[in-house]
């Protein structure tokens, strides 16, 4: 049997003016949190049509470690760096479905 895990995928939609400043601390996220435990999968994609749009697609091996991560210290320079310069941030948990 496919062992599941847990999927995030998380829309950001930032404020055009601030939009090359967020990438950039997009992007710092990527590589830390690649190396922590329990993460199978990281990737940032930014929209082909609204380059304000960015997606993390995200695989983790529980909530627990995703719990960890959203702990992180590089989380929380994000949020702090991202403060008031976003217009949206959605996030989806999801469970990917086999035959």
């Amino acid at each position: 049997m496919k062992k599941s895990y847990l999927t995030l995928v998380v829309h950001i939609l930032v404020k055009e003016e601030y939009r090359d400043e967020i990438k950039s601390e997009l992007l710092k996220l990527v590589s830390p949190t690649r190396a922590e435990e329990g993460c199978i999968a990281y990737d940032l994609h930014q929209d082909n049509d609204n380059p304000n749009l960015f997606l993390f697609h995200e695989k983790w091996v529980n909530q627990d470690y995703l719990t960890k991560h959203s702990q992180s210290d590089h989380i929380a320079a994000y949020r702090l760096a991202s403060k008031d310069k976003l217009e949206n941030v959605s996030a989806y948990k999801m469970t990917e479905l086999t035959n």
